[in-house]
Parts: C-alpha cells; structure tokens; sequence
C-alpha cells in the first residue's frame, strides 16, 4: 500500500496524457504562429523610416514579446504590421485562456459515475 502511494504520483493516467496533449499542441501552433508572425513582421516593418524593425532578429524578438504579452521598446508596427500585432494579440490572449482551462478541467474533481438507467 506505502509502495503504490510512493509510486502514484509518477504513473500517467489519462487525464494528465490529455493534459499533456493540450499543452504540447498549444506549444507547437504558439512556435508555428511565432514562426510566421515573425516573417510577416519582418515583410512589413524592415527598413521602413521610424521603426524599430531592422532584420529578422528583431521582427522575431517583436513577436515573442507580443505572444507574451509583455512590453517592449521597440516601436509599435508603422504599416500593415499592425494587423499582424492585433492578430498576435489576440492569438496570445486565446493560448492563454486556453491553458488556464485546461489546467482547471485538469484539477476540477471528476463527475461522479451516473448509474444504468
């Protein structure tokens, strides 16, 4: 009995694999949007006079500081970049949401089971 509740909280069940899931599939569509957000900013906002993009570095440290939803010094998008914020934006927001509501269905107490009717 000492041995399976030593051992328990290293077994996977499905709850933790789903929430494990949800985590993994939120990281890589993240790493997909910062992948081309950082391209499209770097399209848009490179060279442009005033703005605080000069290369591809820059645009991708852009739009992982708008994906966490942080401040920076850089200059705010002069040209269509700004539709690729708002879009960064609100794609932050729904990750972020998301995760809270996966952590929370994770932690809530399972239903109980409902008898045959």
């Amino acid at each position: 009995m000492i041995r399976e509740e030593l051992t328990r909280p290293f077994t996977w069940e499905e709850r933790h694999r789903r929430l494990a899931a949800r985590l993994l599939i939120a990281l890589g569509l993240t790493l997909l949007v910062l992948a081309v957000g950082s391209a499209l900013i770097w399209v848009f906002e490179s060279g442009v006079k005033g703005g605080g993009i000069h290369g591809y570095g820059d645009a991708a440290f852009y739009t992982a500081v708008q994906l966490l939803t942080i401040s920076s010094a850089i200059a705010n998008p002069l040209t269509a970049g700004k539709i690729v914020d708002v879009a960064l934006e609100i794609w932050a927001i729904f990750v972020v949401t998301s995760i809270a509501g996966s952590f929370a269905s994770f932690s809530a107490p399972a239903a109980p089971a409902r008898p045959d009717r």
